[in-house]
């Protein structure tokens, strides 16, 4: 495998590309169980037929974990968006039917998307009547099996020059229910200051999946409480505003 061709490089992780293959190569923080997870739930969601990487192995390189996989060839629907600013409508109805899709799959091995909500909202340093809240609300929530993506953002579609669209980095699905993703996408659309777009996306999402607003609303303080166990500085008074359910409201 050459290693000479950087593509994309974020937080402990560069991905190269080699031919037709990506290969993502983790640091050294990233342990062998979290790199073998990230491998088992991608070649999970691989058998529900969804357009996405093909895993083709799990390797070393110089002492590193790395995943290869397919390349894409496109381009994100990020790029897209910010070239053709005219197509936003257009983007964000396409964006919505591939969610919609993801959805639709079932995979019945994944980690239970409320069991890894209480693990996060055990693990911030929100107080104990914040936390106690929002444990009570998890378990309110109706439990359902649905493939959630865990970030689903335009950043995470490649678009082919044919049209065809393919999902890539898995490393946070699990099962559960479709709004906590929804809720998921709104609040990272926010972070990332496209408060508007992510206004356009709750309508479409809500318009096309026959979903109350207050149902995706009412998981937004649990995925603002699980982002926080980040520690990101800059995202900390937002997530700290949103995970207090009473200011929230």
């Amino acid at each position: 495998m050459k290693l000479d061709n950087v593509i994309y490089e974020t937080t402990g992780k560069k991905i190269y590309r080699d031919g037709d293959l990506a290969i993502k190569v983790f640091d050294e923080n990233f342990s062998k169980a979290d790199v073998l997870n990230e491998a088992l739930n991608h070649a999970r969601v691989e058998e529900t037929g969804i357009n996405m990487p093909k895993i083709h192995e799990v390797t070393k390189v110089e002492g590193k974990w790395a995943i290869v996989t397919d390349f894409i060839e496109g381009k994100t629907l990020a790029q897209l968006m910010e070239e053709n600013p005219d197509k936003t409508d257009e983007f964000i109805e396409k964006f919505v039917d591939i969610q919609i899709d993801v959805l639709s799959k079932r995979s019945p091995l994944l980690t239970d998307l409320r069991d890894k909500m209480q693990r996060k909202v055990s693990s911030t340093d929100l107080d104990a009547t914040t936390r106690y809240e929002l444990h009570t609300r998890i378990n309110s929530m109706k439990k359902h099996n649905k493939v959630c993506h865990g970030d689903f953002v335009p950043s995470n579609i490649i678009i082919t020059p044919v049209g065809d669209a393919y999902v890539i980095d898995w490393a946070h699905v699990t099962q559960g229910n479709g709004a906590a993703d929804a809720a998921r996408t709104y609040l990272m659309l926010t972070l990332n200051n496209k408060k508007d777009l992510a206004e356009k996306y709750l309508a479409a999402y809500c318009r096309k999946t026959d979903t109350a607003k207050q149902l995706v609303q009412m998981w937004m303080p649990i995925v603002a409480a699980s982002q926080s166990v980040k520690k990101i500085p800059e995202e900390r008074e937002l997530l700290m505003r949103w995970a207090n359910i009473a200011e929230y409201q």
